[in-house]
């Protein structure tokens, strides 16, 4: 049997599919699963988890229509099972499930926009449910598509290489940070798409939490961030009034996550360096605004969720839509008016339950 897995919207989502793909190796350890993907970080990630025959990489976002559809073709009719990674509500998804042509398609029934965005394209559906997190939702799409039930959730799946260690222990000593260091890192960074970069705690307010953290814990600060969060990375370190703030920069998510490994907490936005955090194990203090946490709560680690809770949230819902806020107010009043010292509160339940 051939299986292709489409895992095109993301880091995180592509992180999110990873206890599904255990399952699914562990029940058909002679399959070829493959998988298809567009960011190179989810190629990274998914090459180091050994579970897959062939990764197929392609930038569909900087590529022409021709050229991306001369990619997809080459698939044709090669593949018996074909999975679109939830979420994946987009027209373009769908038509890349329809071309590849496996005889089964499994993609889930969006309640928002699933036929304008062609989600009839495929075979085999389950209905979204809003109360499920991503990961619930990807096993529950594999039960559909091979007609069984799993017993078990794993974790997310992050696996470590050697020499990435080894590169987090030369840029600890570099830095001059010890075993007894408090160390907390922070992603101030999210998806820019749709409108995506209003789900984000200004980098102001990340500042002024670095700087009650050092103050009041003595803590150290790593800022993370990808190659395109440069900017946002400095506007955070500048407004630190300390040499205890540092901004991480790596060539790679790889060795990214391994300075992530040294983090006693991670403060981070809805984005994929909080499911990395996850498949990490870290304890997260996730700063969430409009997402609705059912869907992408940090998985099976020990966590924190610093919101508002205001009445008109969650508004940020599955759809190719940009995101928009609705209220006449404050527009996106949930992430604006969350304040420093509410997400220090946070933080201090995570030092309080340590030194019980």
């Amino acid at each position: 049997m051939k299986i292709l897995i489409l895992a095109l919207s993301g880091i995180g989502d592509a992180l999110m599919f990873t206890p599904a793909l255990q399952l699914l190796r562990n029940k058909f350890p002679e399959a070829e699963i493959d998988a298809m993907v567009m960011y190179k970080g989810v190629r990274e990630i998914y090459e180091q988890t050994n579970l897959l025959n062939s990764i197929h990489y392609f930038d569909f976002l900087d590529a022409s229509i021709f050229s991306s559809l001369r990619f997809v073709l080459k698939f044709r009719g090669t593949y018996d099972a074909s999975i679109n990674v939830y979420p994946s509500n987009r027209k373009e998804y769908n038509l890349i499930n329809f071309i590849i042509g496996a005889k089964k398609r499994a993609a889930v029934h969006y309640l928002r926009n699933d036929f304008q965005n062609l989600g009839f394209l495929n075979t085999e559906r389950v209905l979204e449910n809003d109360s499920l997190h991503n990961v619930e939702e990807n096993i529950l799409l594999c039960e559909k598509l091979f007609a069984t039930k799993f017993t078990e959730t794993p974790p997310l799946l992050f696996p470590q290489a050697s020499e990435d260690d080894l590169f987090k222990e030369k840029y600890l000593i570099e830095t001059g940070i010890d075993l007894h260091d408090f160390v907390v890192g922070f992603h101030p960074g999210c998806s820019t798409l749709k409108n995506h970069d209003k789900r984000r705690w200004e980098p102001e307010k990340f500042s002024r939490l670095g700087n009650l953290l050092i103050e009041k814990k003595n803590a150290k600060v790593f800022i993370f961030g990808g190659p395109e969060e440069r900017e946002l990375q400095q506007l955070v370190k500048q407004n630190i009034k300390s040499e205890n703030a540092f901004v991480i920069k790596t060539q790679s998510l790889l060795q990214t996550a391994s300075i992530m490994k040294r983090c006693n907490i991670f403060v981070t936005n809805d984005s994929s360096l909080m499911h990395v955090a996850s498949a990490l194990q870290l304890k997260i203090v996730a700063v969430i605004g409009p997402t609705n946490p059912n869907y992408i709560y940090p998985w099976k680690t020990n966590y924190r969720i610093a919101s508002l809770q205001l009445n008109c949230a969650p508004c940020f819902l599955y759809s190719p839509k940009p995101l928009k806020c609705k209220r006449v107010d404050v527009q996106f009043k949930c992430i604006k008016e969350l304040e420093a010292e509410k997400v220090l509160e946070v933080i201090e339940t995570f030092l309080k339950d340590d030194s019980h």
